[in-house]
Parts: C-alpha cells; structure tokens; sequence
C-alpha cells in the first residue's frame, strides 16, 4: 500500500474523542489488537518505505538525513504530533575498497568486509603471515608480542539460538578481538563473519579499540571464506599461510545525525510517557529492513492503533533513534537531553520482524498485578510468560539511566543472524505475517500501559 493512501485516513483515526478506560475501552483495544493481526499494513507501509525511497541509512550521512526527512514527513502524514528532528553530532566513519587474497601456496579471493571504526590498510594494501585462533579464548592466551607483525584470523563461530544468546557467545570476536590481536603487535585482524549462514556475504558491525591501543585494519570474512582458511590451515602442516588485504575505511570527522521524535498525546501530560523505540540509521550493505526498519514500523503502527482505540491516559512517545549502528550516539544524546523527564516504562523493537514468543519485564516483583495482565493479554497472540528480567534494547539509555519500568517483547531471532548487517538485509525478508503479529502484540500492550494511571514499576 502507497504509504500517502494510508496516511490519507490517518488523521481521522486520531481524532477519535477521548473517554476513560472503562470496559468497552479495553474491549476497544483488544478489537484494535485483533483487527491488527489480520488487516494492519502500516508497519509493512513503513517498512517498505523507508527501504525503497532511502534504502541504506549509514549514520552520520547525508543517507541518514535523508532517512530522517523522510520519516519526518510519514510520522506528519500519519497523524503523529510533536514531530521533530533532534540533531546531535558525532565521529562519521565510512567504508572505502575492500578485498583479501590469501597469497602464496593456497593462493585466491576471499570475500570480507572492513569492521566499523576500524583503521585503512593504505591503498597499497599490506600483506603478512596468518596466525589462526579458533576460538577467541585462544587470542586472550597468546603471549604478548607473539603477533608483532602478523595478522590475527579470530574463528570463534556462531551458533543459531532462539533468543539470540549465540551473539553474546561470539560477539567478543569482532567487539573486542581487533583490539585485542593489536595490543599482542598484529597489523590487522580477520574474523569469521559474526552470523550463522553458510552465504558467502560477510556481516560488518563496529568493533572497539582500548584506550591506549592504536586502531588497525580488521575485517570480517564470510563463513565460507573463514571456513576455507581453517582448511588451509589443516592442510599448510605448520607452514606459514600469508594473506593481502586492501581495507581503505576513512573519518568524515565531526558530521550531525539526529533522533526523530513523534506523539500520541494523551488526556493527562502530567503523567510520564510511555516510550517505544527503535533506530533508524542502518549498516551501508543492505537497506536496513530488518535492522530496524521493521522496528520503527512497528512502534509506529502500535501507536496508531492504541489511538484508534480512544486517546490513551498516558502519552506515547516514538523515539526513531540515530547513530545506534556505531556506538549508540542517539541512545545517550537522547538520554542527555531528556533525563530531567521522567518516563514511564521503555519499550524498543530491534531485533529484526520474525514473531514475538516471549514477554519479559523488569516490574515482574515490584508491581505482579500489572506484569500478569500484561502476560495474559498477549497470551492468544502465541506469547509465553517469562521469569527473565528485561534489560531493554539499545535505545533505551535513559530508561535505565532513569532506573525506570522496562519491557522486552521478544521476537524469535532463530533467523535474524543470518541476515543481520549483510547486503542480505532487503525488504524480501520481511514476513508481513510475522509482521502484523509483532503489531498486534504491541499494540495491546502498549495500550494498556498507557491507559494505567498507577505506578507502572512500582515505584513510579
């Protein structure tokens, strides 16, 4: 659906008069909630938008400002209120040539690409020994200056798992493992793709150096090209296996990026917001479908819907997060701005469009009643109850700078880290079914929070 025919009937939808949260109001939402499961299409509007007419949305760059115009003008056309462009500035870094050959005995390509934040080879490229960790444990034990010279290969593969828990397992690869392999004398660093597909498209993602560490060429191979460079290995019986790289990443330096705002006004201002989020900017490889784009459809179209349903007690907030890719710049400039305003609970979408299984809250002890009936609610929805306490996406610094209420709705993520900051990331990934799900569920939680006029942590 042409996202202007959607908007049309979107200011209409918002005008509904407002009336207490009575029966027929929880009745209203839990229709609103329902009806969203079959029929809602302004996530996918959103969704298939911003992918479309901006595509990648690379922090710091003209390609974000655009992405944020852009979702400026949707939130305007679809009856959102208190829209505006919160600019901040930030360190910009982007990426320039990428090739690796390994050279010598086993001699061909390999496909990689440059990690963000990271150091240039020079065009002239660098070439040196290869020394092989297959586990990232491994790289921890290696001895002080035993990589003077040499580049580091970081194996350490990823594992597929429903709730995501395989990223935490291989994360430190590629977020601390260049550092690492720098502060032992490597020249550069490779990693094996932090994701779980046998596709031969590497996964970027930013890594970080130490303090007192001089940044380096690192990049990451796609699993197919990291599980040949284990073979020559097994096969190079203690010789040395040499590889060239050409990684030509560069600083812009100082550039603005921003966070956009949007709200649904509620009947009393004077109670904190409910505050959904997700962040707009995106790796440059794909055009940002699934990371978050769906995300920000999501909260969106949730919003929509809890005002169809009558104007809520409580305001909603939308905050479309900048910068979050490389460091979550937006997630604390938000915070920074905002911290003297008390929020109610935080809510964020980024973990791709695939259904929601599981509901969490930090509230579980402090306030039962409200975290069972939340529970309940999305219970028909395919939703579990959960012991774990949520901790909250990445956009939600102030929330937990604030010590507030925070909500985690989770999705399966069996699929995401397939997808997950590769060239694969596209609008084709999206299933509109999975989709309307996450709305539903969404919106009959948010709807209730921001209709409770007590304490949402408990301590409010």
């Amino acid at each position: 659906m042409h996202r202007h025919l959607l908007a049309a009937g979107a200011a209409i939808a918002l005008t509904i008069p407002a009336y207490a949260f009575a029966d027929d109001h929880v009745d209203a939402l839990a229709a609103q909630a329902d009806h969203a499961l079959e029929h809602d299409m302004i996530a996918w509007d959103f969704t298939e938008g911003v992918t479309t007419e901006i595509g990648p949305r690379q922090a710091g760059t003209d390609d974000e400002a655009r992405g944020r115009a852009w979702a400026i003008d949707w939130l305007n056309a679809n009856g959102f209120a208190n829209v505006a462009d919160e600019p901040f500035q930030m360190q910009t870094w982007v990426r320039g040539e990428e090739r690796a050959f390994v050279t010598g005995r086993f001699a061909q390509p390999m496909h990689i690409t440059a990690l963000g934040n990271t150091a240039s080879t020079g065009p002239e490229g660098i070439e040196a020994e290869v020394v092989y960790f297959p586990f990232f444990a491994d790289l921890l034990d290696a001895p002080e200056g035993s990589l003077e010279g040499k580049i580091a290969f970081i194996s350490h593969d990823m594992r597929a798992t429903q709730d995501g828990s395989g990223y935490g397992f291989a994360g430190p690869a590629r977020w601390t493992g260049p550092s690492i392999a720098a502060s032992k004398g490597a020249i550069a660093t490779v990693i094996r793709s932090i994701g779980t597909e046998n596709h031969r498209m590497p996964h970027t993602g930013g890594t970080t150096f130490a303090e007192g560490v001089v940044a380096t060429p690192a990049g990451a191979l796609t699993n197919p090209d990291a599980d040949n460079l284990e073979r020559m290995f097994e096969r190079a019986n203690g010789e040395p296996i040499t590889m060239r790289l050409v990684l030509t990443p560069r600083w812009l330096g100082e550039t603005t990026s921003g966070n956009v705002v949007g709200e649904v006004v509620g009947r009393d201002p004077s109670l904190p917001p409910v505050l959904l989020a997700c962040h707009l900017d995106s790796w440059d490889l794909g055009t940002g479908a699934i990371d978050d784009g769906a995300g920000c459809g999501i909260i969106a179209a949730a919003a929509r819907h809890v005002a169809e349903a009558g104007q809520p007690l409580r305001t909603i907030r939308v905050l479309f997060a900048g910068a979050e890719e490389t460091g979550l710049w937006g997630s604390r400039a938000y915070s920074e701005a905002h911290i003297d305003e008390p929020m109610a609970v935080g809510i964020e979408s980024d973990f791709g469009a695939d259904r929601i299984w599981r509901f969490e809250s930090n509230f579980r002890e402090t306030n039962p009643e409200l975290h069972a009936r939340l529970a309940r609610s999305v219970a028909r929805f395919g939703v579990a109850d959960s012991t774990i306490v949520a901790r909250g996406g990445a956009d939600l610094n102030i929330v937990r700078d604030q010590g507030g209420a925070i909500i985690d709705l989770q999705q399966d993520g069996t699929d995401y880290f397939e997808l997950h900051h590769t060239p694969d990331d596209t609008l084709d990934k999206v299933d509109p079914e999975a989709l309307r799900q996450n709305v539903a569920v969404w919106t009959q939680v948010v709807g209730i929070l921001a209709n409770e006029a007590g304490p949402i942590s408990g301590a409010e």
